[in-house]
């Protein structure tokens, strides 16, 4: 992919500087005032930070993926973003290990976030729907590759537990069973283009946090048991949801490949949140107790900005406006 337009001072200045393999990149101008989980640049810029990990640019260099100024700038805006989620839901607390799978369900049976799945499931138009694949694109098109950051910085059991989860995420070795080329098969059935990134530069701030919170925990050692419990909740919150996203799709007439990505996950994470919350996170408190408190708080930070993700969404459409930048607006409004 290309670097996206810039949207403010931060991406103007990624833009400016990464297509030279030579240039230092001058420290990130952080605005204190400046929520950066709703804020677009901080997402679009941190994005582009991470990328650099990942696929990378085709006008940058890959030896701007450790430049010490590279990662100075990335530093100094996800520690922004850290420190928020910090502030809006506190520090992570200490708990018992033999408790950490007890309390990740419980908080997941607790949370009342926006009812997006069951809106798509009974109500959503072709159009939103569309919308909401081309929201989900930026991380199903790469499914799994943030959260497999933390098998090398595991061991045991739950190294063990995590691989059996990742495998089945890339298709247990048969790359057309890969999720991210099941999510592809979707948007070519609803007519959207599956090239990596493509609709990023449609993308609003809360959608790419929901990406950049995953990249944020699996590229800092220190966050491991965060990007564990991120995991944990990520597959215990799944089946549910797809299964509601695979009937929305067949309401609107679609069935076979275009519903094959949301049904693959209700049957497989169906077996994974088990072997999640119990062998994964709750393996990974009984061998690392210190770590109880921050896989806690990387479900909380995972729901909270899935919240966030879902309300504006929602919020878009209530108002008969598309929830994606630059777009029509949505042919129906909830």
């Amino acid at each position: 992919m290309r670097i996206p337009e810039a949207c403010g001072p931060l991406t103007e200045m990624l833009g400016e500087h990464l297509p030279s393999p030579r240039r230092e990149l001058p420290p990130a101008a952080v605005d204190p005032a400046v929520d950066p989980l709703s804020d677009r640049d901080t997402q679009l810029a941190l994005f582009i930070c991470h990328e650099l990990h990942y696929g990378g640019f085709s006008e940058v260099s890959d030896t701007w993926e450790w430049q010490p100024s590279l990662i100075a700038f990335r530093n100094a805006l996800e520690q922004e973003m850290l420190e928020r989620l910090l502030q809006q839901l506190g520090p992570p607390r200490s708990l018992p290990a033999e408790e950490v799978p007890a309390t990740i369900f419980a908080l997941v049976e607790a949370d009342d976030g926006p009812p997006l799945a069951r809106f798509i499931e009974t109500q959503a138009s072709l159009e939103q729907f569309r919308e909401f694949v081309i929201q989900r694109s930026a991380y199903q098109l790469k499914e799994a590759d943030p959260h497999t950051f933390a098998i090398p910085r595991i061991a045991g059991a739950p190294k063990a537990a995590m691989v059996e989860v990742q495998s089945d995420e890339y298709g247990g070795g048969d790359p057309g069973r890969m999720h991210s080329r099941l999510f592809a098969n979707t948007m070519l059935a609803l007519g959207l283009d599956p090239t990596y990134g493509a609709y990023v530069p449609q993308l609003p701030a809360t959608t790419l946090a929901t990406l950049n919170l995953i990249s944020l925990f699996g590229l800092r050692r220190r966050w491991r048991g965060a990007l564990v419990g991120h995991l944990a909740g990520f597959e215990i919150t799944s089946a549910e949801p797809n299964r509601r996203y695979g009937n929305g799709l067949r309401r609107l007439g679609f069935a076979g490949e275009a519903t094959e990505f949301y049904d693959e996950h209700v049957e497989a994470d169906s077996v994974h949140e088990n072997i999640a919350a119990y062998d994964l996170a709750g393996g990974l408190a009984a061998q690392e107790p210190e770590l109880a408190g921050d896989i806690v708080f990387g479900l909380r930070a995972l729901l909270h900005c899935e919240a966030l993700f879902a309300g504006q969404i929602l919020g878009a459409w209530r108002k008969g406006e598309s929830s994606l930048l630059s777009a029509r607006p949505a042919a129906v409004s909830v």
